[in-house]
């Protein structure tokens, strides 16, 4: 299903948006991936994949009230709607069916490296 095709970055947005459920907004959110992940995200990055996901609908948003803190300025506050949660149902279901149909015949060649405690590096010779 087309309509529900879903980048990387966006999928992990849409996952953290989830796992923030109330406390979903932009600092959060980029604080959120960085720490999980250990992968850095470019403001502008999350604020382009925040406002294409609410274009989709698999986003909705809010502003908070108003705080002293933030100078009067109010955050933008972002919830999974039910398009959205079929996005990532329908993202989870594919990935899980290429997973399951991969053969173990595949595997055959890590059970060397394993045994010998050598791992491949990506980029390397008989990686």
């Amino acid at each position: 299903m087309k309509e529900y095709q879903l980048g990387e970055f966006e999928e992990i947005v849409l996952l953290t948006v989830a796992i923030l459920h109330d406390d979903a907004y932009g600092v959060s959110i980029k604080e959120e991936i960085e720490n999980r992940l250990d992968r850095k995200v470019s403001v502008s990055a999350l604020q382009s994949a925040l406002r294409r996901m609410e274009k989709k609908k698999y986003l909705k948003s809010e502003f908070g009230e108003a705080t002293a803190i933030r100078g009067g300025k109010r955050k933008r506050y972002f919830k999974v709607t039910k398009t959205g949660k079929a996005a990532l149902d329908y993202t989870k279901e594919t990935r899980m069916k290429l997973w399951s149909a991969i053969p173990d015949v595949s595997y055959e060649y890590s059970k060397a490296w394993i045994s010998s405690g050598i791992l491949p590096h990506p980029g390397l010779p008989n990686s």
